[in-house]
């Protein structure tokens, strides 16, 4: 069972809100939770830490549960903040990984962490935006592509629209996240969308939203922003992993990706979706990632 959360102060007085669970004693493995989400673990995954002796170590992205805001926040930035959290926790090598907008910031760790991290894994993450030589918008949601246009045209509008939606999702009932993963997602993801996979992707919105929507614009904003990190510069172990039936981020990405992360080790899975690959595949994941410890 997962630990109770506690709240670390780190350097300039802001709180970060942890969550550890697993093997208390096992190797250290960071998640970078998806957008938007919070800090509560898939059961099924803290399940499998256990039994493979990882310490899992989770926590909410700053805006997000119980972690104070940390307003203009880019990709890079997250890898200091995952640096910093281990110094408070007295962890001094460790792996990551990260789902969706987890996986960008996972890769940020092993671009700028590699005198602490053995092993990053990135899961159905997006391109860095722009990307040369990538239609960046083609293949993306639709709500997507006009959310980047109302960016462009009026921020203060696309603002607005994003604090309606955090509204939205706040009171949005367990039955209407369902219909609306299930309209989304592929036949892959729709597969996996059982009472507990849905019970914990209700939980961790509502938990990470709760603490309003700084967070989320946050997120939605370091996609907007340079990454600040040379992809082809990183040298730790790199898994790269994408289902070819994602209908969220577009397989066009994770090429873009693996053409860029040359020393990667990539997993294009046939007949796996966004949600999927979360739900079916992170035991791999963490057996390749203690394997380099």
């Amino acid at each position: 069972m997962p630990s109770s959360p506690k709240d670390i102060v780190l350097r300039g007085g802001r709180t970060i809100r942890v969550l550890e669970a697993g093997d208390p004693k096992g190797r250290p493995v960071f998640v970078l939770h998806t957008c938007p989400g919070s800090k509560i673990l898939y059961g099924k995954h803290a399940a499998d830490a256990t039994r493979r002796g990882i310490r899992l170590i989770s926590y909410d992205r700053a805006g997000y549960g119980g972690s104070t805001g940390r307003p203009g926040r880019t990709a890079v930035d997250e890898a200091f903040e995952v640096r910093a959290i281990a110094d408070k926790l007295g962890v001094d090598r460790f792996a990551v990984w990260g789902h969706s907008k987890g996986g960008s910031f996972a890769l940020a760790c092993a671009a700028v962490l590699p005198d602490r991290l053995v092993a990053a894994a990135s899961l159905a993450a997006v391109a860095p935006n722009p990307a040369d030589g990538l239609d960046w918008f083609s293949g993306v949601p639709e709500a997507v592509v006009a959310e980047y246009e109302l960016f462009r045209s009026d921020p203060a509008a696309w603002r607005r629209g994003l604090i309606l939606a955090v509204e939205d999702m706040r009171d949005i009932s367990k039955e209407a996240l369902y219909q609306s993963l299930f309209d989304s997602g592929s036949e892959a993801d729709r597969a996996v969308l059982n009472e507990d996979l849905m019970a914990f992707a209700y939980a961790q919105m509502r938990d990470g939203l709760a603490a309003g929507p700084d967070g989320y614009i946050d997120d939605a904003l370091s996609d907007i922003k340079p990454w600040g990190f040379d992809l082809g510069a990183i040298e730790v172990p790199v898994q790269l992993w994408h289902g070819t039936d994602d209908r969220l981020v577009p397989l066009s990405h994770a090429k873009w990706l693996a053409a860029h992360l040359p020393r990667a080790e990539i997993h294009l899975e046939q007949r796996e979706g966004h949600i999927s690959l979360f739900a079916r595949r992170i035991p791999e994941v963490h057996e390749w990632l203690l394997s380099h410890f």
